[in-house]
């Protein structure tokens, strides 16, 4: 009766978490271009830019697989509704750094950050718990769909704030996050069974949300050995590991310095990038919500990997060349179509090219892969801005792109040429 009542008065516990994902993202979203501005100027800026990053990403690894253990134990409302909460103490640490100038209460801020932005995995075990096996891709859909729409409209409203002050947004998104926070407290019941005895992590939990817990001792050594049975045979995944570490790290890096760059460059402020950053959410989305359906069965997987890896290499080079800031906006989402068509193609010949049996290790494989590639990608393109100039992680960036394209190419070979005929 209380479940009934609460579904009336609240929605579905999918459209809650739908809206509890988007408030974050926007709140996040708000954020992340202003930080560069938050750094005064010194001579290695751009790398601690690049650290922030890293240390945000850093915290991401490290904490979410302890809050999926503890969502399998004493369920998943109290873990999100706790970092909703967290994420408000973060932001409010960081309009008081941003008022005061502080570097440390900064880093302090984005690490509580970090730590309360790693709980999108439980929000996944969450939809897996709600969700029937037939609806579940719909449900983890609506996740997708929430992270993008936040991410476009969350820099513009930021690049608007910030006219009134950098503290601003940042207290704008703790105001949001709290009330999002008190939203969850009133509105979204428990997915697990009530009894703590019943909260034990299934098959599809530790998926979701502890896959890489501390009780999962056989994990390493299984993950070992499926990637090392993939490169025998026609199962060969290396290359294709290879392709996605290359493509995020200098995709990473280009997340958290593209500020620099272009206030370096264009003198661009905080309402330019702003506004840039929600052309670029817009661009991913349209690739993601309609070219990529549309395109996958005419082309498909293989050819669009390498597709969206060259049009990521070219786009990338061309950047470090502008001279002029309207440039950027083709150039750029010319990036956006050829990551959207690159990283979940790829995603998808990975999953496939490992076999059966081999699945849950070689996609855990990949989710490492990737987190490191978050966190050395920013501290690369840092380095290289503050040694040797804005240009160079974009040129460095379109070299990584450029060799991700060649490990792909070579991984995906035996495909092509049985389903291309001029490649026979």
């Amino acid at each position: 009766m209380r479940s009934s009542l609460a579904r009336r008065r609240w929605g579905s516990p999918l459209q809650i978490i739908f809206v509890c994902v988007f408030i974050d993202m926007l709140g996040y979203g708000m954020i992340v271009p202003l930080l560069p501005f938050l750094v005064p100027e010194r001579p290695d800026r751009a790398l601690l830019v690049g650290l922030l990053s890293s240390i945000y990403a850093l915290m991401q690894l490290l904490v979410a697989p302890l809050l999926g253990a503890l969502a399998d134990r004493r369920g998943r409302r109290p873990v999100l509704i706790g970092c909703l909460l967290t994420a408000g103490s973060a932001y409010t640490l960081l309009g008081v750094a941003a008022g005061l100038g502080s570097l440390p209460l900064l880093f302090v801020a984005l690490a509580l950050g970090g730590a309360a932005g790693a709980s999108i995995p439980t929000a996944q075990a969450y939809i897996a718990d709600s969700t029937p096996p037939e609806g579940r891709a719909r449900g983890l859909g609506l996740i997708g769909a929430a992270f993008g729409l936040g991410l476009m409209l969350g820099p513009a409203m930021g690049g608007l704030l910030s006219r009134y002050g950098l503290g601003l947004p940042a207290f704008v998104a703790a105001g949001l996050a709290l009330l999002n926070g008190l939203y969850g407290l009133l509105a979204l019941p428990e997915s697990l069974p009530q009894k703590l005895e019943n909260r034990q992590p299934t098959t599809d939990d530790r998926g979701a949300g502890t896959q890489w817990s501390s009780n999962d001792s056989g994990r390493s050594p299984k993950l070992a050995v499926a990637l090392a049975n993939g490169v025998q045979g026609e199962h060969n995944v290396w290359p294709l590991l290879l392709a996605i570490f290359l493509l995020n790290l200098a995709f990473a890096g280009l997340q958290s310095n593209f500020p620099l760059f272009s206030n370096a460059r264009f003198g661009w402020n905080s309402v330019d990038i702003g506004v840039f950053f929600a052309f670029v959410g817009l661009c991913a989305v349209l690739t993601q919500g309609v070219l990529l359906g549309r395109l996958q069965p005419l082309l498909g997987e293989p050819l669009l990997v390498l597709l969206g890896l060259g049009l990521m290499a070219g786009s990338l080079g061309l950047t470090a060349l502008a001279t002029t800031g309207w440039a950027l906006y083709p150039l750029v989402g010319l990036m956006a179509l050829g990551t959207g068509l690159a990283i979940p193609s790829i995603t998808s010949l990975v999953s496939r090219q490992a076999g059966e049996g081999r699945q849950g290790a070689v996609l855990g494989g990949m989710q490492a892969i990737l987190s490191a590639a978050l966190v050395l990608g920013p501290l690369l393109a840092g380095l290289l801005f503050d040694r040797l100039g804005p240009a160079a992680p974009y040129l460095s960036g379109g070299l990584l792109a450029g060799g991700a394209l060649l490990a792909a190419a070579a991984g995906l070979w035996p495909t092509l040429r049985r389903s291309v005929p001029a490649l026979k």
